[in-house]
Order: C-alpha cells, then structure tokens, then sequence
C-alpha cells in the first residue's frame, strides 16, 4: 500500500507544480526583444545569444514552450466559437497571468490527462483483490478514469467561473465609491477624463484598472464613449453597462455631467443597499441546510438517543 500513496503523493505534486507554474506565470512587460537588448547591453563584458537563452528561467525556456506546443495542438480541433468564448471568458476574468485560449487549453489538457494516467496507474498498481484494482474490474477503473479526467477538463473553467465572480463583486462592491469620487472631482472643476485618472490614482482594485486602461486608450487615440463601451463589455455587470450608456447619452446630448454623476452615484448607493438587504434575507434561508442536516441530528441523538435505548431494551 506504501509504494500506492507514494506514487500517488508524486503524480500529485507533479501536477500541481504544472499548473500552479502555467497559473501564476506573470505576464512580461514591454518587448522581450528590447529586455533581451537591455540586459546584452548591461553586462559589462559582452555574451552570446545562447547565453542569454541559458540565462532564461527554466519555465520560460522548456516547459512553457512545451505547454504551449500542446495547446496549440488542442486548438487545432477546437472550433473558433469556442476560442472566441474562451478569449471573451478570460477578458472578463481580466486576463489573469496573461492566459491566452492556447495556454488556457494546454492548461485542461494537462490536467486531463495527468489525472487520467494518475487513476489507471493506482487501478494497475493496486492489489488484486482491492475493489479498485483494474484486474478486479475493469469497467470500474475505466469510469473512475473517465471521471477523472472530466473534472480535469472542467476545473480550469470552474477556476475561471469563480476569477469572473470575484472580479464583478469586487467592482460591483467598488462602483458606489468611485462614482462619488468621480463626482466630487467633475463638481470641482476637473473633466470626466481627470476624474477617472484620480479614481485610477486613489485605490488599487479591479475598477480602478479599468478606468486606467479606458484612460490610455483615449490617449492613444480612441474615442472616449467607445473606450468606454470596451469597458463595460470587458466587465459585463449590468449597473456599469447603465453608467456608461448614461455617460454617453450625457455627452451625446450636452447634458451637464456632474448632474449625471450625482443621479448615478445616489442610485448605486440605493442598490448597495438593497443588495445587503437581499443578501440579509437570504440569511436564515442558507442556514436551514447546515441546521437540518447538521445541528438537528445531533440535537435529536442527543435527546432521543438515551429515550431510544430504554424502548429497545424493553422491546427487544
């Protein structure tokens, strides 16, 4: 049984290791050529290009160009609906670590099929007369395969489901703020766009990006109510899809922004509002399942458990 749990424990690990290694790659900043320039020109005695590779995290240099091969070999099958969802997905999430559709493919198809082999290795390695063993039941270490390498698949999405969630509470929960902020800035004199450049500057969170990103996209050249558009596809929360058709309807229309600002800000405060009351509400109903399944029977063994003794040493 010991070899079983250390095979296991190492098949683990090696998983593990890949996957946290392709999810918390940190996305490189600025042309890879011009670093690679940079640090040629830094050193004071000059190396060769194969140095400068050699020099290259180990990740970097083998085991994301391996992943990346394999993900673009799943892609190759992949019909482009799927990828434009994943692409679409991963933008809402806010393109963690720099994840592409390619990586993110690579990434379940790993994981797919290291769990997969992970099962079929403990069915073959497990004792004849275990339940689990593949010389007892076949059919049986086939499903639990199967099912393995399903959830494998899933996971990934599931991880991304929960980044997506996460990432709109965060805005959701950071909306009212800023819109006061925003509104205190445009009634003091300053225009919308120096507004949100104060907003960006003030806090440190999911909505504060997105006003930044919306900032340099309107410095390089894009209008400001289709930079604010993307915005509000790239979130896809339905209180910053209102802010932003209101904003634009405000410039379209001449009407005077600060006044827009105040209406929206002192209706997202009514919303904060009733989403904690919602969710106060919600309260008692969520916590019937850990009293019915949990409290209750402990409750009833501990009362009725000596009662139900006595009756069955009468009866019986």
């Amino acid at each position: 049984m010991l070899p079983v749990i250390v095979i296991g424990v190492i098949l683990v690990v090696i998983i593990a290791v890949v996957l946290v290694v392709v999810g918390r790659r940190q996305q490189t900043e600025g042309d890879p050529l011009q670093a690679r320039l940079a640090e040629f020109s830094a050193r004071e005695t000059p190396v060769t290009l194969e140095e400068i590779e050699l020099s290259q995290p180990f990740t970097e240099r083998i085991l994301l160009p391996i992943i990346k091969k394999v993900g673009e070999f799943a892609t190759r099958f992949t019909p482009e609906s799927s990828l434009r969802a994943i692409q679409k997905q991963l933008n809402l999430a806010g393109n963690p670590k720099g994840l592409d559709p390619v990586t993110f493919y690579a990434i379940r198809l790993v994981a797919s099929v290291g769990l997969v082999v992970f099962v079929l290795i403990i069915a073959f390695i497990s004792p004849a007369d275990s339940a689990f063993s593949i010389r007892t039941s076949t059919l049986k270490a086939l499903g639990a395969a199967v099912g393995a390498g399903a959830i494998g698949f899933f996971l990934p999405g599931m991880m991304l489901q929960s980044k997506i969630g996460r990432r709109q509470d965060i805005v959701i929960k950071a909306m009212p703020d800023a819109l006061d902020l925003l509104t205190v800035c445009v009634e003091a004199g300053l225009g919308f766009d120096q507004a949100m450049q104060k907003v960006s500057e003030k806090w440190e969170n999911e909505l504060s990006m997105a006003f930044a990103r919306v900032i340099q996209e309107i410095r390089l050249g894009k209008l400001r109510r289709d930079a604010l558009k993307d915005m509000s596809e790239r979130l896809d929360i339905p209180e910053m899809t209102s802010f932003v058709a209101a904003l634009i309807q405000a410039d379209q229309l001449g009407v005077s922004m600060a006044k827009v600002l105040r209406i929206q800000s002192e209706q997202m405060r009514m919303k904060r509002r009733q989403r904690a009351e919602k969710k106060a509400h919600e309260a008692p109903i969520k916590m019937l399942i850990p009293m019915a399944f949990l409290i209750f029977p402990s409750i009833y063994i501990v009362l009725l458990g000596p009662a139900a003794i006595q009756v069955m040493k009468q009866f019986f």
